[in-house]
Formats: C-alpha cells, structure tokens, sequence
C-alpha cells in the first residue's frame, strides 16, 4: 500500500471531507522546499520594492507614517504613545 514510490497524497475523509493527507516523506520535503524558495523570492521582490521607493523618494518618516495609520484607524494615546 505505501512504498517509497508513493509520491501522490492519499487524502482521507470522513463524512465526505478531506481530514487527513497521507503523503511519502521525500514528496513532503520537496513540497517544502518549494514553498521555502517561493518565500524567499517573495521576500527578495518586496525588499527590491522597498529599495525602489526609496530611491524614488516615495518614503516618509517612521513617525509621520504611524500618525497616519494612528488616524486612518482611530488609535489613540497621544503623539507620546509614537
């Protein structure tokens, strides 16, 4: 039934939905190793947009921008509290 070729997942109901996912160890690492790279090129594209805004002056200072959200969100506890 399983075997070290079992790279499909089995996936177990019961009552009709999906409760458990049986799957070969070496798959599961690959299904991890996947999404690790897919993490770490999204985070490689929003820091390259972070540096872009910079460079292009699209920036403002940390303290204007926490009022801002502060405002947009009705935080309150005074300019103390930023």
């Amino acid at each position: 039934f399983l075997t070290p070729s079992f790279l499909t997942p089995l996936v177990l109901t019961v009552n009709g939905r999906a409760e458990v996912v049986v799957q070969d160890a070496v798959a599961y690492q690959r299904l991890l190793d996947r999404a690790a790279k897919a993490d770490l090129a999204e985070t490689v594209e929003v820091i390259r947009e972070g540096l872009a805004d910079s460079a292009a002056g699209r920036v403002k200072p940390a303290r204007k921008a926490l009022q801002a959200l502060a405002k947009k969100y009705g935080i309150t506890g005074g300019d103390d509290a930023l």
